[in-house]
């Protein structure tokens, strides 16, 4: 939910023509809340599936699965993506100004409301932690997604030969639990990739289409709704 309000509605009011509706103070805490809020909501996602891969697969100790089934465990894991991406996001609220009254190359071009004084040099390393915070998560959600699949599709193989003696047509948990999960990941993966593909092309573009731009806030959006 705050995802989408920290962007969806700004951008909104921006495509409607309204301008200059947000102060400096509003740019810096839409900004900073907009990209907190990606980040913590990527994380526990993927926090999510570490989890179920971890109570489902047989193959982790037992040592490990007792406690991070803790409810104080989870608990501590959520603060510190809050912690994490509260504090990786600093930049976003130092360098973000507004209302656009400059010829920015970045911000500008993805917010169409705010404009900032990221200079080339630091552009490019906050890109590279988000891309990297970013293709970790999509990675790790990734491999905990397969090795559940894995799990599944060979306990379907050990009880076949028990179920292949019912006479109910319904399809196994196990197939479900696996279009489901393959599913979830797709939408995922395919989300967060082509929005990252569109941001950066819109970078690089000297005057991006107002079309683009609102395309690349409907695919960031997708995976939220």
């Amino acid at each position: 939910n705050l995802v989408l309000c920290s962007k969806g509605v700004p951008q909104t009011l921006a495509a409607l023509g309204l301008e200059a509706f947000l102060d400096w103070a509003g740019c810096k805490l839409v900004s900073y809340l907009h990209r907190v809020a990606r980040g913590v909501s990527l994380s526990t996602t993927c926090l999510l599936s570490g989890f179920q891969a971890i109570k489902l697969c047989p193959s982790i100790s037992r040592w490990m699965e007792v406690r991070i089934r803790s409810p104080k465990c989870i608990i501590f894991c959520c603060f510190l993506c809050w912690v994490l991406h509260l504090v990786v996001n600093i930049p976003i609220a130092r360098y973000v100004t507004g209302p656009i009254n400059s010829k920015n190359m970045s911000t500008e071009k993805m917010y169409r409301y705010c404009s900032s004084h990221l200079s080339g040099i630091l552009f490019s390393v906050t890109a590279v932690i988000y891309l990297f915070t970013d293709g970790m998560c999509l990675a790790l959600m990734v491999w905990t997604s397969g090795s559940m699949v894995l799990v599944l599709h060979r306990h379907k193989q050990r009880v076949q030969h028990i179920r292949s003696s019912s006479l109910s047509p319904r399809t196994s948990h196990e197939t479900r639990a696996t279009h489901t999960i393959l599913i979830l990941v797709s939408m995922f993966v395919s989300f967060h990739a082509l929005a990252a593909i569109l941001s950066y092309w819109i970078t690089q573009m000297d005057n991006p289409s107002q079309g683009l731009r609102s395309i690349t806030v409907l695919v960031s959006s997708g995976f939220p709704t």
